[in-house]
């Protein structure tokens, strides 16, 4: 397939997301014509990727006075400690506004350089080159970036757009089946809350992407899922209203990775799948959906071995500890749980609309797992 490119028009800025097969070569040239005043770039990389990708990216930036920074991408980067670290290295090599930040990583790099991006110097410009298909698909799309506290995920950040995003689906050919699926998990996402056709063809076809990493469907998956989650950003870009629907499942997970202290023993796209699972089954258990939705989605979690089982991470004591992380998300309001219900596949119930006690979510707890 050829080289596709998005092109997204938000009221805060414009960019493109470019989507292809060895597309990181395009990186000077885009450069050239986003940021052409720019001198000095900082390349935030992420351990992980072969070297190969790397010295591809150094050639391409040779021209320019180029740091690399080699980053370890497990969550507790995203602190203000490290935030702090980066922000007075750049400011000692005295980047302005017209120099550049690139990531190139998952979405914890992601996350971490563009929330240094947004606050130096009150925001120089940013590129994201996303790794991994987890951050290929959401966490490089839509403007979010962010640090970790600890009383959760993601509670210090930013809304800050990239100049350019640049998807290369080569990458993704060094990835393990466990890194695949991380980022599966929000592709069916955006299929359940969106489109009925979107996920009959992901019933159909997700082998082609979990074990064949056939490069077409790559990046047909890849570009349905980043016009998927723009529709909900678009015109709600600080999350008020439409764009809530994306934490689909994702009240759940964030708090599953909080008890888990944000190790790698669960990662994103795993407490995604259990949480979109419970978030399914609450659906179910107020009366939102119906057993056919649940059965239909457990049945495509069984086909392709996606795991969705609780209890496989935490014995019974911790559930209070999820429930308590639950409690503290930043989309709640008037002390109680906010929750995207699904109606059927393709279709959220209203974001907002469904807010629970704790005393209720404990009483159920077991009946969602």
């Amino acid at each position: 397939m050829k080289i596709k490119e998005i092109k997204v028009n938000e009221k805060e800025s414009k960019y493109s997301i470019i989507i292809g097969d060895k597309s990181i070569q395009l990186i000077s040239s885009k450069i050239k014509k986003v940021c052409p005043d720019t001198k000095k770039i900082c390349l935030v990389v992420d351990r992980n990727i072969p070297s190969k990708f790397r010295n591809i990216l150094v050639k391409q930036l040779k021209k320019y006075d180029l740091h690399v920074v080699v980053l370890n991408p497990n969550e507790k980067l995203k602190s203000f400690q490290n935030v702090s670290k980066l922000s007075e290295k750049l400011l000692s090599l005295n980047f302005n506004r017209s120099d550049l930040i690139i990531s190139f990583g998952g979405g914890v790099i992601g996350d971490f350089s563009g929330f240094v991006a947004s606050i130096l110097k009150r925001g120089i410009n940013f590129i994201n080159i996303p790794s991994t298909l987890l951050a290929q698909v959401d966490a490089a799309v839509g403007g979010k970036t962010g640090v970790n506290s600890k009383f959760g995920k993601n509670l210090l950040g930013s809304f800050y757009l990239p100049k350019i995003v640049i998807i290369d689906v080569s990458l993704i050919k060094s990835l393990s089946r466990r890194e695949l699926i991380t980022g599966y998990a929000e592709i069916l996402k955006h299929a359940i809350i969106f489109s009925k056709k979107f996920y009959n063809w992901l019933e159909k076809n997700s082998n082609k992407l979990l074990i064949e990493k056939n490069n077409n469907y790559l990046q047909y998956a890849i570009h349905k899922s980043c016009k998927i989650k723009l529709f909900f950003v678009g015109g709600d870009f600080k999350e008020k209203n439409k764009r809530m629907n994306l934490n689909f499942g994702h009240t759940f997970a964030h708090a599953i990775e909080s008890t888990n202290n944000y190790s790698s023993r669960i990662k994103h796209g795993e407490a995604v799948l259990i949480g979109m699972v419970m978030a399914t089954k609450l659906s179910k258990m107020v009366k939102i959906t119906s057993d056919k939705t649940l059965q239909n989605i457990l049945n495509l979690y069984k086909k392709y071995n996606l795991n969705y089982d609780l209890k496989k991470y935490f014995k019974k004591n911790k559930y209070n500890k999820i429930i308590s992380f639950m409690s503290s998300d930043k989309k709640n309001k008037d002390q109680k749980i906010n929750f995207v219900l699904l109606k059927r596949i393709g279709k959220t119930a209203k974001p907002g609309n469904f807010n629970y006690s704790v005393k209720f979510i404990k009483k159920n707890f077991l009946s969602l797992i």
